[in-house]
């Protein structure tokens, strides 16, 4: 009778685990230093959304295709958002109205970085990465960075739809060599 409640807990337990895989990468400490991203609430937000969107597309390629994972994993960074915003001492009556912002903001990068991946080089990429994540900032690590998300979407199309689903999973070291 309870099955699809302990489904549906499972399944937030697992998107929480692929979520919390994707802030320990945004976190990972050669972003800011190596790679300059600035270590701000802002650079914070542009490398967790980078790394959730790396995540989502993966989910939703044809061996995997997990759309309630994806939606779970989406839902996890919402409440990560509206529990950040809340501890930041945002307004009460300020916070979806925020979060509704971030969550488009997401929306609006994904498919700015899927124009940019489509192209055979990596210029729209790094256009785009400038964009957001230097915050226009013109850098030639932006070419690095560029770099390590060709590397990142690798190594996650090399990780096993079993492992995705059970909320493994890894990303490279970041790094100026990516």
């Amino acid at each position: 009778m309870f099955k699809w409640l302990t489904n549906r807990s499972q399944l937030s337990r697992t998107a929480r685990e692929l979520y919390g895989g994707v802030v320990a990468q945004a976190r990972n400490r050669a972003f800011y230093s190596d790679l300059n991203v600035a270590d701000t609430p802002e650079g914070r937000y542009e490398l967790i959304a980078l790394h959730l969107i790396l995540t989502l597309e993966r989910l939703g390629q044809s061996d995997v295709a997990d759309e309630p994972l994806r939606r779970a994993t989406l839902e996890a960074f919402i409440t990560d958002l509206d529990d950040a915003m809340r501890e930041f001492g945002v307004g009460v009556d300020s916070v979806s109205k925020r979060v509704k912002r971030a969550a488009g903001g997401v929306h609006d990068r994904s498919l700015a970085y899927r124009a940019a991946l489509a192209e055979a080089t990596n210029s729209a990429l790094e256009t785009a990465l400038i964009k957001h994540v230097y915050q226009g900032r013109n850098t030639v690590l932006s070419q690095v960075l560029a770099s390590y998300v060709r590397a990142a979407i690798a190594e996650l199309s090399a990780q096993s739809a079993d492992a995705l689903r059970q909320g493994i999973i890894t990303f490279p070291h970041p790094d100026r060599r990516s």
